[in-house]
């Protein structure tokens, strides 16, 4: 494998993905996608009577998803900005199928059934799944909480060998909840 600093490169797109987490004055939270694509050169979209400058989005999409501490979806929102086609925006219409949804194991799955193919907009889609992941990250501190009350037992245990670092045979676990660490032995 070669590294790029060996090699002159010449930027030809620009993808930018940005997720942000917002608490609501009504209880409720708010994450926000928002997806830009642009040219580094003059691009003719397909159909297109003009040509975009460098620069000037081919997409520019906006998502809304509110959510509550349950992470289930009370409301979804898109605003398409820039599209490469003006029946692209009928897309920001086909969402409401989300509403009601609980972001938990099979969220993508239930994502794609939804709204895969023609049935949406590609990025919208894709942005629910890294969305999802910003709405469980901006309620970490409340899940950690909870998570940690004696009660909680089957919280922990689900939290055990869900990823690398909480798996049963590291450290974290063993800092944590000794009760559920193993040693690699017992693997």
């Amino acid at each position: 494998m070669t590294t790029s600093d060996q090699y002159t490169r010449e930027e030809l797109h620009h993808r930018q993905v940005n997720m942000k987490f917002y608490r609501r004055s009504d209880g409720l939270y708010e994450v926000e996608g928002h997806l830009t694509d642009s040219k580094s050169h003059p691009f003719m979209r397909q159909l297109g009577q003009k040509n975009l400058e460098p620069g000037d989005p081919v997409h520019d999409i906006i998502v809304r998803l509110v959510i509550d501490t349950d992470l289930q979806v009370h409301d979804v929102r898109a605003i398409m900005l820039a599209t490469p086609f003006g029946v692209c925006r009928g897309a920001q219409q086909t969402l409401d199928g989300l509403i009601g949804l609980t972001i938990a194991k099979g969220w993508n799955k239930k994502v794609r059934d939804l709204l895969g193919g023609s049935k949406s907009c590609t990025h919208i889609m894709e942005m629910l799944g890294p969305m999802a992941t910003t709405a469980y990250q901006g309620l970490a501190p409340q899940r950690i909480e909870r998570t940690n009350k004696p009660e909680n037992e089957h919280l922990r245990r689900a939290k055990v060998d869900s990823c690398y670092a909480y798996s049963a045979e590291r450290e974290i676990v063993a800092r944590l909840w000794p009760d559920l660490a193993r040693s690699k032995q017992d693997a």
